[in-house]
């Protein structure tokens, strides 16, 4: 009997075992691919925040950032560097095309770097708005970013420092000083910026060991597309002339039109795209409510312009609010208002006749040019002498010839019964001056 209760409790234990270590042998591997395309920024940004999120929330056993871009914001790159870095879940880039300035350094921060035969990799030096060098602290901190992310994985540091300073030179890659470092992917590979290069994503799959693994693909919402395009530094300062220049003729237009239909939709644009990137909250939006509706009342209930002051200052202050970078804010809004300036006055200079404003504003003058005239000026009276009737203080009457005439002295008294002349005919008007003979 004890020999058969021993057995018993051995083959329980046994099957539950086997039944574990079949139910974790039958659990796939789960990938998520996630795109990193087009320009780098924060749009981007928020977009791998919820990517990463949702891979972790689902149990994926590995990420793969599907990689092809020019490069883009250095505090975006340096963001999602920080977001891989963080990840528990192992992060593979797999470069498809290229992985330029900001692309290199996401690319360094991933557990491994896998690149197709024609990827390329590197030019990764900070520039400006105009395409010139950043300034020096900006261009030392980018290096020493891009060093600690090569170290971080063991790679060489050298070449992603070349990738940044053009002052580094590397013979055995041909590299000379003035230029920065582009790896093709057979050069990635024998540096150890890349692990592997495959043609696939099936091939990706297999060098990795994952070929029976479930795979997903994360996808940019319509509304990720949006809010990827509004937050765009260069989109930025346009939406914000658009809504400026579309308040301004709304402001000088009969009703509600165009103009500011205009002006709300690119200002809404905008904080529709911050408020979805994850940059504004609520506040921002009930600021920016309560500025249009003190600027309204301003309009509707003229005081000393205090409403529309603290209706300006209410929506600006909610752009700042929502902007994830108040340098980049504070540019864009003196841009936006200096091209709302020029091209309002060019409209009101050479085309306000055209405007519907015109038609409540009386520009036309009944000069004498155009047919108008209220009373015939009599050029011939000058020159002629006369006697006043009354005395003129300084309006009367005189007598010229046989023709009474209402005239006016130059500004002195004259007394009736004086000799006068006429010195200028205006309209009905006629002045006279006194004779002394």
């Amino acid at each position: 009997m004890k020999r058969a209760a021993l057995f018993s409790i051995l083959f329980l234990c046994f099957f539950s075992s086997s039944f574990v270590f079949a139910e974790q042998f039958a659990k796939k591997p789960l990938v998520f691919f996630v795109p990193v395309e087009q320009t780098v920024e924060r749009g981007l940004e928020a977009f791998l925040k919820r990517s990463f999120q949702t891979a972790q929330e689902e149990g994926a056993t590995h990420i793969v950032l599907e990689m092809d871009t020019p490069g883009g914001a250095v505090d975006a790159a340096g963001n999602i560097g920080t977001l891989i870095r963080e990840s528990e879940i192992p992060v593979i880039t797999f470069v498809k095309s290229k992985a330029i300035s900001a692309g290199a350094y996401i690319a360094l921060n991933s557990d491994e770097i896998v690149m197709t035969p024609g990827a390329k990799m590197g030019a990764a030096k900070v520039i400006d708005g105009e395409g010139n060098a950043a300034e020096e602290k900006t261009q030392s901190y980018w290096l020493a970013e891009m060093r600690s992310s090569a170290e971080l994985h063991g790679r060489d540091p050298i070449y992603a420092l070349a990738m940044a300073d053009e002052d580094i030179e590397i013979p055995e890659l041909g590299l000379e000083k003035g230029e920065l470092l582009t790896l093709t992917a057979t050069q990635a590979l024998e540096v150890g910026y890349a692990e592997a290069i495959v043609e696939s994503r099936e091939e990706l799959l297999q060098y990795l060991g994952l070929e029976n693994a479930d795979v997903r693909e994360m996808e940019v919402t319509f509304a990720e597309q949006i809010a990827r395009f509004v937050t765009h530094p260069i989109v930025i300062p346009i939406l914000l002339s658009i809504g400026s220049l579309g308040l301004v003729l709304e402001l000088y237009s009969p009703g509600f039109g165009v103009p500011g239909i205009m002006g709300i939709s690119a200002l809404l644009l905008f904080f529709f795209g911050h408020l979805f990137a994850g940059f504004a909250g609520m506040e921002a939006i009930i600021l920016f409510a309560i500025g249009l509706i003190l600027v309204a009342v301003e309009l509707f209930m003229p005081g000393f312009g205090l409403f529309g002051l603290l209706g300006v200052a209410a929506v600006i202050g909610s752009m700042f609010l929502a902007s994830f970078s108040t340098a980049q804010m504070l540019i864009s809004l003196i841009i936006a208002v200096a091209v709302a300036a020029i091209v309002a006055f060019v409209i009101f200079r050479y085309f306000g006749a055209r405007l519907p404003m015109s038609k409540l504003v009386l520009t036309e003058a009944t000069t004498s040019e155009k047919g108008y005239v209220s009373n015939v000026t009599r050029k011939e009276l000058i020159g002629m002498k006369g006697k006043t009737l009354t005395p003129l203080r300084p309006s009367g009457s005189a007598l010229f010839g046989s023709e009474r005439l209402d005239v006016v002295s130059e500004g002195s008294y004259i007394d009736r019964d004086r000799n006068v002349v006429i010195v200028e005919t205006s309209g009905s008007r006629i002045v006279v001056r006194e004779v002394t003979e």
